[in-house]
């Protein structure tokens, strides 16, 4: 399982790392908070541990901004501000836990397992996407949009998939092609442009809001207006 830890100082994150890799965690590095949303809203982590003096955005900010954006991965929090206060604050930005510095590199072990297991346990059981009337039942690999069923082909759905996961957010051609149709994206190709077309007749086309936007010059989002 993949674990991001986010920061800044490299004594903490050396430790940190040498730790959970010795425990057969992969582990990404970000050093700011800026860094750490960028890596977070591209891939898929088991948890994150973040510090809350970080520089970019502070850990409270990051957390708030990767939730507002529907990001689910399990988040510890990790820093030296042990105070009430605190601690309420990182649970109100949406942490689900809380580790004060120093510590002990086996609690944090510890609550990272918790959350990884947890996280497992959700990704399990949560089956079904939902996004402005759209749902995605992953099992039975079917889509309804308020009701009605719409028929996809295998590519279709995967593309919708990643739209909904990644609702809000501008995804370039070249992030879609890489997650959808995993190979490394020719300019020369429109096969993205092709497979949106496709999507958008049959998920916008019969109804009066439309959620499939171009950002000319950037990409495609799913989104309300």
């Amino acid at each position: 399982m993949k674990i991001l830890v986010v920061e800044d100082e490299p004594k903490t994150l050396n430790a940190i790392r040498q730790g959970l890799e010795e425990t057969q965690f992969e582990v990404d590095i970000a050093y700011d908070g800026l860094i750490a949303k960028r890596l977070a809203l591209k891939n898929s982590y088991a948890a994150i541990i973040t510090d809350v003096i970080i520089p970019g955005l502070n850990g409270f900010e990051l957390i708030r901004q990767l939730r507002a954006q529907g990001v689910t991965t399990p988040i510890l929090l990790l820093t030296a501000l042990g105070e009430t206060s605190d601690k309420v604050m990182g649970f109100d930005a949406g942490t689900d836990q809380y580790l004060t510095k120093p510590f002990q590199f086996a609690e944090l072990l510890a609550r990272v397992r918790s959350l990884t297991k947890r996280s497992t346990q959700v990704a399990m059981t949560a089956q079904t996407l939902r996004f402005a009337g759209i749902e995605m039942n992953l099992d039975a690999k079917t889509v309804r949009r308020d009701g009605q069923v719409v028929d996809l082909t295998a590519r279709e759905f995967a593309l919708l998939e990643y739209l909904m996961r990644n609702q809000g957010r501008v995804l370039s051609k070249v992030d879609i092609a890489e997650r959808v149709w995993d190979l490394n994206f020719d300019a020369g190709t429109n096969v993205v442009e092709v497979y949106i077309n496709y999507l958008r007749k049959k998920i916008d086309k019969e109804f009066s809001k439309k959620l499939i936007h171009t950002q000319f010059g950037m990409g495609y989002v799913l989104k309300e207006e």
